[in-house]
């Protein structure tokens, strides 16, 4: 069984570090206290025995019982961040608080689970024109999307399989309470202002205390790692766009001190802001510059930026998803568009595709 390191910070933070799958191998759960001695716990981290045993360590070592567990903040809906909820909410009958993007998020992504009776305490939520009845069907579509835009039969194989890895991670869904961005959130004794931005998530949520400069921030800025931007076939057309807007709004505030979902809380945040928005700039550029020479598939331009750095499907999928996020948002900047050619999509600037079609 896996031990979490604890390490406070602040007065009322705890960082806990909980393990999961390679490449990252952990990711950070905090705990803020109130003033009651009852907790909120943010991002749990995906289910799993080890993270379940895990869990139980934590309370132990902290002499907290599950009716100590308040509320879990879910900051968006990747299973290493989302997975545990319901599990936890299962076992202490805490909310589970997360934005009303995010949940329909991954009702797009999973479902209900499997035969659960999960959703939300909101009526309106039953239905959304982002999610759809079993949550599988962008298991099937994805590998078909992928394959439009000239992933080969090698790859796109194997990215149903790898997709339905993560359902075990995420069940049992959690019943959502979603939160009223117009407020602040009130947890470990302070009040949180919700900020929420898009790209890496869509409905990520950050949460920023004036008072201190403390900012919980997910994975919407990661020390030493870029964040992964992707375009999925039914969630937002243009995420990269959306990420570089969320960029902007959380370095417009003054930050004493992030902490992230993986790796350590770190000073400097409005200059990791900044790298990062010069990162994709720079990734831009660089795809842009790819083709000149003429029209190329999205899996093509993908090949050329990543090459040996991917050798599984999991970072097959990231790359791919990443590099259609940066393609779109070169066609939003008229700098490229996109053809459909026999069934298939193809990238080209507006020259090359003169020459194409001649």
């Amino acid at each position: 069984m896996s031990k979490a390191e604890i390490t406070s910070w602040d007065k009322n933070i705890l960082q806990v570090s909980v393990p999961m799958d390679s490449p990252l191998r952990q990711v950070n759960s905090y705990i803020l206290s109130d003033e009651d001695g009852r907790v909120t716990i943010i991002d749990p981290g995906p289910r799993s025995p080890d993270t379940e045993n895990c869990w139980l360590g934590i309370l132990q070592e902290l002499n907290l019982s599950w009716k100590d567990v308040r509320d879990i903040v879910v900051t968006h809906h990747h299973p290493d961040h989302y997975g545990l909820a319901g599990w936890l909410q299962s076992q202490s009958g805490c909310k589970v608080w997360m934005t009303e993007r995010a949940h329909a998020e991954a009702l797009l992504m999973w479902g209900n689970g499997s035969g659960e009776d999960a959703g939300s305490d909101a009526e309106e939520n039953a239905g959304n024109d982002k999610g759809n009845d079993n949550g599988k069907d962008i298991n099937d579509f994805l590998p078909v999307y992928f394959s439009r835009h000239g992933m080969t039969d090698e790859w796109s194989n194997g990215i149903k399989a790898h997709l339905e890895s993560f359902n075990s991670q995420v069940e049992p869904q959690p019943v959502v309470s979603y939160f009223n961005v117009a407020e602040p959130f009130k947890m470990g004794g302070r009040e949180w202002q919700l900020i929420i931005t898009g790209g890496h998530a869509p409905g990520h949520v950050s949460l920023y205390h004036a008072g201190s400069g403390l900012m919980i921030c997910g994975d919407a800025v990661l020390p030493q790692i870029s964040p992964n931007v992707s375009l999925l076939p039914g969630s937002d057309p243009q995420p990269l766009q959306t990420f570089l807007q969320g960029l902007r709004e959380l370095g417009s505030y003054p930050v004493s001190m992030a902490f992230p979902g993986h790796r350590e809380p770190f000073a400097g945040f409005a200059h990791r802001v900044n790298s990062l928005l010069a990162h994709h700039e720079e990734r831009l550029d660089t795809a842009a510059a790819l083709l000149t020479s003429g029209p190329l598939s999205g899996f093509a331009v993908c090949e050329i930026l990543f090459r040996s750095r991917v050798t599984t499907v999991h970072q097959m999928r990231f790359a791919m998803s990443e590099t259609l996020a940066h393609l779109a948002e070169l066609v939003r900047r008229e700098r490229i568009v996109m053809l459909v050619e026999n069934g298939g999509f193809l990238f080209a600037t507006a020259e090359s595709v003169g020459e194409h079609i001649s």
